[in-house]
């Protein structure tokens, strides 16, 4: 047993045990598995031994260290088994039985990924996963759940609040050994990219870190060339049938085939299953062939899986550079709004066309420039109330405009054709700087209070934002959790990628996260796993179609989800009692809305006497 974990203590003595486990010794794992067959000295067994794992060779050709596996299991033979497996394959193994235990032996251990069993005493692997993945250093560890529950609903919920993977009871030895080494070989090199590293040390693909910083260095001066995103559809049921290290080698398989096809552009690996191609110097004309060709180098010919032949089928998404755009975020905004149209195109492929402005929307671009150059961007606010009542102060910010005659427009008015003469950076950057000096303002007074402060996807994903947060918060000694960054979903499904890297720095900082007009759907209750939300505000059509049946049932699903995560729900728009009511008696954390308090230029709600 590995030392470090802090458990021998507490552990019983045990017996004097092989290196390997004896045959059947799996069955443990499964209380109603069959009864095994006498086994005779001459039978062979049942299994061979799984082969070691050879660790990766690195970019500088130097060897990784053995995989670091923290076993989280209060079942003794369970955990010995776990422990057993992993060491014969080369792998270092900890084990944790108390779930009190866990955070600190992450400190002194240092795992590259949990094995845990989902029910726990005390503490269960849902509660644990959640602050693992608060932990500031080892929140992004790969955690893989063992569980005997048959139920999908639960292995579902398994996912949703974090975890990466789940194996079910009982696993077999290699089944375990290729989930581990799958996982692990995956974050060590996202570690490697973040470390600096500026190719894939397999695929000789550009990382991820090092193709964004290329991005925008490159984007808005070349105006030339695209952006492609290609996708591999079906990564499920492939995992399913061809398994982790089936499936990993597949994917590398596919990468080096992008790589050829892209002919030399610079080809890097975003996600699991997703490609982003940069291509210089080609003609709008030409970037229709060139996703086709991307598309068909995945689907023309097969790949060698376990010795199938298997044909992947592809989606591309892509946009030119020529349409102008202010950063890479942007121009990666696009190319995803291409891809999410590609997946419901018969042909799989799709080009980004940019909205033509109006007459009317170019001059609302050139006063909302002026209201930002004389400092007429103004916030509302409108008071986020608990239901169950409490007397913590808590707003909603709203953008104004407030004309060069005095009056206000609401952000509806301005807010597109902003977004459409690239301006949502400035505005975002104004909101914050005012949010941020009431804050002050507030906690000088003696009066603090939590503001939730709207910035748009594509600011969150540029290069040097998360900084100028981080930034301004500590220039004004804004405490940890007085500022929520609230985001909305239709943003936050195009630039999930980019987002992802904005959370990882907010996070450890304390600033906590809402997903705005949250609604539903496959995606969406993907998003809601992905990101490290604190919050999520309904949509509005939850709020406002409450006589519907149909509308109801999918409001309390989708409260029901967002509890399950942890996660505290927003009901907005809130106009007559009946709303507030129906809202109330589905689950909702807050409410907010015109019933409440409409919203106002001061923070002068009385929340010790709220009544609802």
């Amino acid at each position: 047993m590995a030392a470090g974990t802090g458990t021998e203590a507490s552990r019983p003595a045990a017996p004097v045990r092989a290196e390997f486990p004896p045959a059947h010794y799996w069955r443990r794992w499964c209380a109603d598995a069959a009864a095994p067959e006498p086994v005779r000295v001459d039978d062979p067994p049942m299994e061979p031994a799984p082969p070691p794992v050879t660790p990766p060779v690195a970019a500088d050709g130097t060897t990784d260290a053995p995989y670091r596996v923290l076993v989280v299991e209060d079942d003794l033979s369970q955990a010995l088994f776990a422990e057993s497996v992993l060491g014969g394959a080369g792998m270092q193994a900890a084990v944790v039985s108390v779930a009190a235990e866990v955070m600190a032996a992450l400190e002194t251990f240092g795992p590259d990924l949990v094995l845990m069993d989902l029910h726990m005493p005390g503490m269960d692997g849902v509660e644990l996963t959640h602050l693992i993945r608060g932990h500031a250093t080892h929140g992004h560890v790969p955690i893989v759940f063992l569980t005997g529950d048959p139920d999908p609903e639960r292995q579902f919920e398994v996912l949703e609040v974090g975890a990466d993977d789940f194996l079910t009871k009982p696993v077999r030895p290699r089944h375990l050994i290729a989930a581990v080494q799958s996982r692990v070989r995956r974050a060590r090199l996202l570690r490697h990219e973040r470390s600096g590293g500026t190719r894939h040390p397999a695929t000789g693909l550009f990382t991820r870190s090092h193709m964004l910083q290329r991005l925008n260095s490159m984007i808005p001066g070349d105006p030339s060339g695209a952006l492609y995103l290609v996708e591999i559809a079906g990564v499920g049921a492939l995992r399913d049938r061809y398994g982790y290290a089936g499936l990993e080698q597949l994917l590398t398989d596919a990468a080096t085939r992008v790589r050829e096809a892209a002919s030399g552009h610079a080809v890097s690996r975003l996600g699991d299953n997703i490609y982003l191609v940069h291509a210089t110097g080609l003609g709008p004309d030409q970037l229709p062939d060139s996703a086709r060709m991307l598309r068909d180098a995945l689907g023309r010919e097969g790949f060698s899986v376990n010795g199938e032949d298997v044909r992947l089928r592809a989606y591309v998404g892509y946009t030119a550079l020529s349409h102008g755009y202010g950063d890479a975020s942007s121009a990666l905004g696009a190319a995803e709004r291409a891809l999410r149209e590609a997946r419901t195109q018969p042909i799989a492929v799709a080009g980004y066309q940019p909205p033509r402005q109006r007459d009317h929307d170019q001059a609302m671009a050139g006063s909302v420039r002026q209201a930002l150059a004389e400092g007429r961007i103004e916030l509302a606010f409108q008071p986020v109330v608990a239901v169950s009542g409490g007397d913590e102060a808590q707003f909603q910010t709203l953008l104004r405009m407030r004309d060069v005659d005095g009056s206000l427009q609401a952000a509806a008015s301005f807010l597109p054709a902003a977004e459409a003469a690239d301006l949502m950076h400035d505005i975002d950057e104004r909101a914050l700087e005012l949010a941020v000096t009431v804050l002050h303002e507030r906690a000088a007074a003696g009066q603090p209070v939590r503001l939730f402060v709207s910035q748009s996807a594509r600011s969150l994903a540029r290069e040097g934002h998360a900084e100028h947060v981080l930034g301004i918060l500590a220039a004004y000694g804004i405490e940890s959790g007085r500022i929520v960054i609230d985001v909305r979903q239709e943003e936050a499904l195009i630039h999930t990628l980019a987002l992802r890297e904005f959370c990882d720095a907010m996070v450890p900082a304390g600033v906590q996260l809402c997903l705005g007009q949250y609604q539903s759907g496959q995606e969406a209750d993907a998003l809601l796993a992905q990101l490290p939300l604190a919050y999520v505000r309904l949509a509005p059509c939850y709020s406002q179609k409450l006589d519907n049946q149909a509308v109801r049932d999918g409001m309390r699903d989708a409260i029901e989800r967002a509890h399950r995560l942890g996660l505290l729900v927003i009901g907005p728009q809130v106009e007559d009692p009946q709303a507030a009511a129906t809202l109330w008696m589905s689950g909702v954390d807050f409410i907010q809305g015109n019933l409440v308090q409409q919203a106002a230029g001061g923070l002068d709600f009385d929340f010790h006497h709220s009544v609802l």
